[in-house]
């Protein structure tokens, strides 16, 4: 690997980029987790989900207390409940519960992600090691895999599971042929949320406030993105040929270029932490502590 590879990203970066236009919707509680459906998203509120459109509130369906990032598939919504410690299936139409699935929760403190991929739901059950296989066709697990204690975060892309311990400062490659950890990539300090997209593993590395690329044929580290001092929780995401990190200190996000590595924009204000997914008509932030959600328009055009 090349020195001028390594730190391509740590280069200063830009002057903040004039703001595009932020639609604020008001959502009283503590939005925070995000997930979208269609022109519609998905966000863990206290005690409850909530469908938000840009026009107001669409549903909402009670729980106990759901947690982590969340996905849409199968025409659900797949949610953890970090009380109850198990998994709902949330049908989209109809905003009822219509399954729930014993899997334990890794980390009930609510940091973490339930994905989608090969054809299965994916949830860290237990933190000791254990990441739970779901099948949507009959709600049930079908496999429990060892991954190295601590693993709570988890994302599904380029025909792999990654699984990030940040206890074990560890990036995890879990073939879904085999449910066996193929390999592990060393991370910086306290790890976090990941995203597989644009070509690469991005993972945040929020104790050294750095986001790190990771080849996915050959798990490593091909650069680093100097962010901030830390990156304290905030979310990531990709796609339309950009990186999309939800931050908590200096902007709401900036925009990151996965060829360069150049932070290409920084986007509104400091908002405390709070989640992010991107789509190509907009991009949601919720920001529990301000009670919001955000909508900002032609996302592409960001950071050009």
């Amino acid at each position: 690997m090349g020195l001028f590879t390594l730190l391509a990203g740590a280069a200063p970066a830009p002057a903040r980029t004039a703001t595009p236009r932020e639609q604020v919707i008001q959502v009283p509680g503590f939005a925070d987790f995000l997930a979208v459906d269609g022109d519609s998203v998905w966000a863990t509120n206290k005690g409850r989900v909530e469908r938000w459109s840009r026009r107001g509130k669409l549903a909402e369906v009670a729980m106990a207390r759901p947690c982590g990032a969340m996905t849409v598939a199968y025409g659900s919504l797949w949610v953890a409940d970090c009380t109850a410690l198990n998994l709902h299936r949330i049908d989209l139409r109809t905003a009822r519960i219509t399954a729930t699935i014993p899997t334990g929760i890794a980390n009930p403190k609510g940091e973490l992600n339930v994905v989608a991929g090969a054809g299965s739901i994916w949830v860290a059950s237990d933190a000791a090691g254990a990441v739970a296989r779901i099948d949507p066709a009959t709600d049930r697990v079908t496999a429990s895999i060892a991954v190295d204690p601590g693993t709570f975060y988890l994302s599904f892309g380029m025909g792999a599971l990654w699984a990030v311990s940040a206890a074990g400062q560890s990036l995890q490659k879990i073939d879904p042929a085999s449910n066996t950890v193929v390999h592990r990539t060393a991370l910086g300090r306290e790890p976090g949320f990941l995203v597989a997209g644009e070509g690469a593993v991005w993972v945040q590395e929020q104790g050294d406030g750095t986001v790190a690329r990771v080849d996915p044929a050959s798990g490593d580290v091909t650069g680093r993105v100097k962010v901030d001092a830390t990156l304290a929780y905030g979310d990531i995401d990709a796609g339309g040929g950009k990186v999309w990190l939800r931050t908590t200190a200096g902007q709401t996000f900036v925009v990151i270029d996965p060829a360069s590595l150049a932070i290409t924009a920084r986007v509104g204000a400091a908002a405390g932490s709070g989640a992010l997914r991107y789509t190509r008509a907009g991009l949601w932030t919720s920001a529990h502590d301000a009670h919001t959600l955000s909508w900002w328009k032609k996302p592409l055009r960001m950071g050009e």
